[in-house]
This record gives C-alpha cells, sequence and structure tokens, in this order.
C-alpha cells in the first residue's frame, strides 16, 4: 500500500537520491550539479510551512520513499502568490505503478485546500510519459519556449501546463499554510 505524507528533513537523502539520475544523464532537470543531501532539506525548509513537499512512501514503518511532490512560488512578484510551479519526481523502482498520478492528485488537492488558484508544471521537451501525467490530473498545455536549456550537448525546449485549482475571487484569500492543512487526499 502507498501512502502520501508531509516530507521530513529526514526524507531529503532519499530525496535526493531519487533526483540524482535527472540530473547526472537526463534532461527533465536543468541542473548540472546533483545536489546533496544538506541542499534537500534547505530547499524542504525554505518553503517556510506555506509550500507543500509531500513524499510517497510504501506505508510500512519503515517503508522507503517511491516518490515526492513539492510546490514553490510560481514568481517572486507578490502579485502571483496565488500561483505555484509544481514538480514531482519517482524513483525508479516506482516507475508506471500509479505513484506519480497519486502524489500528483494528492498535490493538488492539498494546494486546493490551501487556497492556490493556478499550478504550473514544466516539462523538457519531448516527455510523453510527463506530458499524460500532468493532463491526466487536469493540467492543460499553456506554451513552448523552443530551445531554452542547453545541457547534454543539446537545445531543449520546455513546455508549461497550467492547472486552474480554483476559480479567482476578487479579493483574494490569502493562501493557508500547508503546515496548518498538511496533506489532503480527495
Amino acid at each position: 500500500m502507498i501512502a502520501l505524507r508531509p516530507a521530513t528533513p529526514e526524507d531529503a537523502a532519499a530525496v535526493a537520491a531519487i533526483y540524482a539520475p535527472h540530473v547526472l544523464a537526463g534532461t527533465v532537470s536543468f541542473e548540472t550539479e546533483v545536489p546533496d543531501t544538506r541542499t534537500m532539506r534547505t530547499r524542504m525548509a525554505s518553503a517556510a510551512g506555506l509550500y507543500p513537499w509531500i513524499v510517497a512512501t510504501t506505508g510500512e514503518a519503515t517503508g522507503g520513499v517511491l516518490g515526492y511532490a513539492y510546490a514553490t512560488r510560481f514568481s517572486e512578484r507578490e502579485a502571483y502568490r496565488w500561483a505555484v510551479e509544481t514538480t514531482i519526481y519517482v524513483a525508479d523502482v516506482a516507475q508506471r505503478q500509479g505513484v506519480g498520478r497519486l502524489l500528483y492528485e494528492g498535490l493538488i488537492d492539498t494546494l486546493r485546500a490551501q487556497g492556490f488558484t493556478q499550478a504550473i508544471g514544466r516539462i523538457a521537451l519531448p516527455n510523453s510519459a510527463s506530458i499524460t501525467l500532468h493532463e491526466q490530473v487536469g493540467f492543460r498545455r499553456a506554451g513552448v519556449f523552443r530551445a531554452i536549456g542547453h545541457k547534454h550537448g543539446q537545445w531543449i525546449d520546455v513546455g508549461y501546463w497550467q492547472c486552474t485549482l480554483a476559480e479567482p475571487t476578487t479579493p483574494p484569500a490569502e493562501p493557508k499554510r500547508f503546515a496548518d492543512t498538511g496533506v489532503v487526499r480527495g
């Protein structure tokens, strides 16, 4: 059984290990240096209780982390504070087992409960598996930047997918803190 829970600082090593192959050999991440456990722990802490970091585990007391998802500010400009950028990575051993969809559904439900209105996903192209996952959970293609990143000797396009989490209201309510909501499931 796969369970979702808020990520803790103790998960940083597993998160870094899941992410490392994407940095080293892939083009889905534009980082070129693998972040270590301390860097991942710092990234989690920088969410400051507002932005969710969620892990999927085997559900057992000693179960390992199968994947993670998180949200960050879409932009530093204050007027964007109701929009988030989302990220998700699944361990190689857990690919195509529903972990990604479970994580994304939990993340989206959580973001909705918090009061965010838009989620933005960036996808290095081509990547049909990621496009399919995003579209299965409600994202729609919003645009493409051509040849915007260069990694492993090639220029890479990046697509933006957008998911409306809630209809914007005027005036908008401030988003709730993840620390106050926790992981929400449907």
